[in-house]
């Protein structure tokens, strides 16, 4: 490996965003790992297209809410190529429930994954990184529209974006910055699902630039913070969202 080419994590990235953050980030030259929780098939293809690009990728299953696969994904990662630069945290789920006594389980399964899974890949992160390394975890715009229903994703997104300013002061002095990338309404196979035309439209038009975003966006907005031109940004959470919120 070129002592130039830095080495990547995104977690999550065998679909929909994290897929476009993997392939941004080899565009840029790293090396990345390509984290899935149960899709082998998806995540190799990520990796056969950023090879076929010329670039250099290994997939490397993990569930990030489990303490003893992340530290294994890390292993995996320092093992092969020595070194870790970045690290994209955007491993998480989306459950509906409203906030009822009989819904608990929503909740505890959305703080296992979606907080637990970040405070364990940050501490993590934030463990092994190099000297000037950046830590990016993925939160949400919709933390601020309070749709019905969405109780248990928002209190954990809104977990995960303190994180990030807690995080950032706990590294000072080692370069690192942590930030967070919150997208709107993002045209995934994910957000499609379930979903009418009409609620499509309807949700598309809330945005002031009247669409949905598109996950190449949201992996551009990743490649500025993880590129030079972003080391100056920390603690921060960029609403990447079309002044949905």
């Amino acid at each position: 490996m070129s002592k130039q080419q830095k080495v990547a994590i995104v977690t999550g990235a065998s679909r929909g965003i994290g897929r476009a953050i993997a392939l941004k980030l080899a565009e840029g030259n790293f090396t990345v790992i390509v984290n899935y929780a149960g899709s082998a098939e998806k995540a190799q293809a990520v990796v056969t297209d950023i090879e076929t690009a010329g670039g250099r990728a290994q997939a490397v299953q993990a569930d990030i809410s489990d303490a003893a696969a992340v530290e294994r994904l890390f292993a995996t990662t320092l093992e092969r190529f020595g070194r870790l630069d970045v690290v994209v945290h955007n491993a998480g789920i989306m459950e509906m429930g409203h906030i009822t006594t009989d819904s608990l389980d929503v909740l505890d399964r959305a703080l296992s994954v979606n907080l637990r899974g970040s405070w364990l890949v940050m501490a993590k992160a934030a463990e092994v990184l190099e000297q000037g390394g950046r830590i990016i975890a993925l939160s949400s715009s919709v933390l601020a529209k309070s749709f019905p229903g969405y109780g248990a994703y928002i209190a954990s997104k809104a977990g995960v974006e303190g994180l990030v300013k807690v995080l950032a002061n706990e590294l000072r002095g080692r370069e690192i910055t942590v930030n967070a990338v919150a997208p709107g309404p993002v045209a995934t196979e994910l957000f499609f699902e379930g979903k009418s035309e009409e609620q499509v439209a309807h949700i598309a038009g809330m945005a002031p630039l009247e669409r949905l975003g598109q996950p190449e966006e949201i992996a551009g907005t990743v490649a500025f913070l993880v590129g030079p031109d972003g080391g100056w940004v920390n603690a921060q959470i960029l609403r990447a969202n079309g002044g949905f919120a």
